[in-house]
C-alpha cells in the first residue's frame, strides 16, 4: 500500500509538472496572400485587444486588419500614404488597455493611434536623430499604466512616451554591449513593468526597468534552445514567460521572464505549423491561445497550449487519470 502511495504520488508530480509546462500546438489559421478582406501581403505583427480581437498588421498592403479569435475578418483601415490614417509599410502594432491601437508607421518615422475600430486619434514623430523623433521605428508596446515604447530601428535605442506621445526618455546606442543595440525590432512590457528587446542583429533579448536600467540578456546566433537569428517580435504574457519570433529559424521560442528556456513550436515549412520567416507572435490574456504572424506564407496561425487540455480541479480527477 505504501509502495502504490508513493508511485501515485510520483505520477500526480508528473503530471503536475506536465500541466505547469504543458506544449503548443496547431490549432488554426486563416488567410492567404492578396488584397481582399482576410487576406494579406507580409504580415509583420499581431496584437490582441482586450476583447480577444486580433490585430494584424497587413505590412506590404499598408493596412491594419482585424478579426475575432478564430480569424473571421471584422474590419480594416490604411492606404499607402503619407496622410494620417495611411501607412508606409507598417511595421508593429499594440493594443493598449483601453483597446487603443498603436502602429509604428516604420517608413514614415513615426507612431499613429486609433480607436478599437480604427477611426485616427493622433500621431506623433518625424524624421531624424533627436529626442522624440525616428528612423524606421519597428515594435511598440503599451505598459498597463499607459506608458508606449517604440524600438526606433534605425537609431538603435528604445525611447518612451505617454498615451498622447509626449517624450518621457531613451535608452541605446549601436553596439554589442550591455543595453546597447544593432537594429532592435520589437518591445514587449511584462505585468511587472520590465521592458523587453529584440536585439535582432545581436540575436539576443535584452531586458530593462521600465526607465530602461539595463537587468539582462540572453541569445546567440545559432539554432539551438535558446539561441535565435534574427529575432524579431515578441511578447510578454500575462503570466510573465516571453514569446519570440526566432525568424530566420522559423520558429517560436518561449522563456521565464529572466531568460530560461521553456519550449519552441515551428519548423520551416508551408503545411499546418511550418512557418516561413515569422515575424509577430502575441498571447492571449487566459494563456491558451497564441497567434504568429506568419509572414511569407502570408497567414496567422494559431496554437493551443495542452496545459488546457488537461485541467484537474481536484486530486479525485487527477488520479482518475491513473485508473
Amino acid at each position: 500500500m505504501k509502495k502504490l502511495a508513493i508511485t501515485t504520488a510520483a505520477a500526480l508530480t508528473a503530471l503536475a509538472a506536465f500541466c505547469a509546462f504543458g506544449e503548443w500546438v496547431y490549432e488554426g489559421k486563416w488567410g492567404s496572400t492578396g488584397t481582399g478582406n482576410g487576406q494579406f501581403n507580409h504580415p509583420d505583427n499581431v496584437a490582441i485587444g482586450p476583447g480577444g480581437h486580433v490585430y494584424v498588421l497587413d505590412t506590404n498592403n499598408n493596412r491594419v486588419q482585424y478579426f475575432t479569435a478564430d480569424g473571421y475578418f471584422l474590419g480594416k483601415w490604411g492606404t499607402k500614404g503619407k496622410s494620417r490614417g495611411q501607412f508606409f509599410k507598417p511595421s508593429g502594432v499594440a493594443v493598449g488597455r483601453q483597446g487603443i491601437v498603436y502602429v509604428a508607421d516604420t517608413f514614415n518615422d513615426r507612431v499613429q493611434y486609433f480607436s478599437a475600430s480604427g477611426s485616427f486619434l493622433g500621431a506623433w514623430g518625424s524624421r531624424g536623430r533627436a529626442t522624440g523623433l525616428f528612423m524606421k521605428p519597428k515594435g511598440v508596446a503599451v505598459a498597463r499604466a499607459g506608458t508606449v515604447y517604440v524600438a526606433d530601428t534605425d537609431n538603435d535605442r528604445v525611447q518612451y512616451f505617454t498615451v498622447t506621445g509626449s517624450y518621457l526618455g531613451a535608452w541605446g546606442i549601436r553596439g554589442i554591449g550591455c543595453g546597447e543595440f544593432r537594429d532592435p525590432y520589437d518591445v514587449a512590457v511584462a505585468p511587472n513593468g520590465n521592458v523587453y528587446v529584440t536585439d535582432s542583429y545581436n540575436h539576443r533579448v535584452q531586458r530593462f526597468t521600465a526607465a530602461g536600467k539595463f537587468l539582462g540578456w540572453w541569445g546567440h546566433l545559432g539554432a539551438g534552445e535558446g539561441q535565435f537569428s534574427v529575432p524579431s517580435g515578441l511578447n510578454s504574457a500575462f503570466n510573465g514567460d516571453v514569446y519570440v519570433a526566432d525568424t530566420n529559424n522559423h520558429r517560436i521560442q518561449y522563456f521565464t521572464a529572466t531568460g530560461s528556456f521553456l519550449g519552441e513550436w515551428g519548423k520551416r515549412g508551408s503545411g499546418k505549423g511550418g512557418f516561413l520567416y515569422p515575424l509577430g507572435v502575441a498571447v492571449n490574456r487566459e494563456r491558451d491561445r497564441a497567434y504568429v504572424a506568419d509572414s511569407v506564407n502570408n497567414r496567422i496561425q494559431y496554437f493551443k497550449d495542452t496545459e488546457y487540455a488537461v485541467e484537474p480541479t481536484s486530486l479525485g480527477r487527477v488520479k482518475a487519470l491513473f485508473r
